[in-house]
């Protein structure tokens, strides 16, 4: 079984995201197998009994092949369930990564999960950066994320843990067709990878290569992304979709309107936006108490309000505004 992306993780301090999972699990004996080292952490949402003792089982890893174990247990409110998890996740992640200094998160996804985003972003009315969401290595603020099964099969994967006969648990909420990524993953990307797998991967090689080609370049600046503002309506689109992209947040088609229509913002209550004649810039947003000294001059040089609690944080000044 061929993994990608493991040049990243050579000699670096990684983290794996864990969840007990048959994706999960096959990924933790296959890195062991090429001598990648790494830790664990694991998210238990409360939301079913197993969660516990897929917990104990990660422990029980842990504990066996000497790694850290790291848990963390919360309680998501009824509603959204699926963003509000995958918010706690990363969140989790990120301080983890923050605080003990590791360099890559290495999470699960395979080649099922690419088609099923695909179809998924399809369904909206995506561009091909949006319909080719995930790639081996994304480089993120502070670490790097490594995806080395993304052109492996979850039939290969439980062929793997079958043959060397490895316990791991399955999701019951995995079959719960309410959520829209079961529903695509039952109905057409299992029966369709089935059949066509070794096309699939090839045509997401291909359609990777193609999308590097099509991207465009921005600055990230200790976590302001700026970029100058390109002439074509077009690019400025892809670019801000990319920028918004690499804060972890895929704008609608309504949401990238609002952004030209406003030209300053926050969206989500989390990811500030300005666009001005010249520059595009996207941060995260805060709020920041300012001094007088730095309320007067943002305000005597025009700085985009948005903007301005992640500047005065960080320390940070905008290249167009100049005393």
């Amino acid at each position: 079984m061929e993994l990608c992306a493991l040049e990243e993780l050579k000699a670096k301090k990684n983290l794996l995201a864990f969840s007990a999972g048959g994706d999960s699990t096959a990924l933790f004996f296959l890195l062991m197998e090429r001598g990648i080292e790494f830790d664990i952490a694991i998210v238990d949402y409360n939301l079913r009994q197993q969660s516990k003792e897929e917990v104990a089982y990660a422990k029980e890893l842990a504990k066996k092949y000497g790694k850290k174990c790291f848990v963390k247990e919360v309680t998501l409110p009824s509603s959204n369930i699926e963003a509000n998890a995958r918010e706690v996740r990363y969140a989790f992640f990120e301080e983890l990564i923050k605080k003990h200094g590791y360099h890559n998160l290495i999470t699960a996804h395979h080649l099922g999960d690419q088609l099923e985003w695909f179809l998924m972003q399809l369904a909206k009315g995506a561009g091909l950066v949006e319909l080719v969401g995930m790639e081996p290595v994304t480089r993120k603020s502070g670490y790097t994320l490594v995806r080395p099964l993304l052109f492996v099969t979850k039939e290969e994967l439980r062929a793997y843990l079958e043959r060397h006969n490895i316990r791991y648990f399955e999701d019951s909420s995995n079959y719960d067709e309410k959520y829209e990524r079961n529903f695509i993953r039952h109905h057409f990307s299992e029966p369709f990878l089935e059949r066509f797998s070794k096309g699939v991967k090839r045509s997401f090689g291909y359609l990777l290569e193609e999308k590097r080609l099509l991207e465009l370049e921005f600055e990230d600046k200790d976590g302001l992304l700026l970029a100058k503002r390109p002439k074509s309506l077009y690019e400025t689109k892809r670019l801000l979709r990319q920028m918004f992209k690499a804060k972890g947040y895929l704008l609608s088609s309504a949401q990238l309107e609002e952004i030209l229509r406003q030209k300053e913002g926050v969206i989500a209550g989390k990811i500030a936006f300005a666009l001005t004649s010249s520059w595009i810039y996207v941060a995260p947003y805060l709020k920041h108490k300012l001094t007088k000294e730095q309320k007067e001059r943002f305000r005597r040089l025009k700085v985009p309000p948005p903007l301005r609690g992640f500047l005065a944080q960080k320390g940070i000044w905008l290249p167009e505004y100049k005393e």
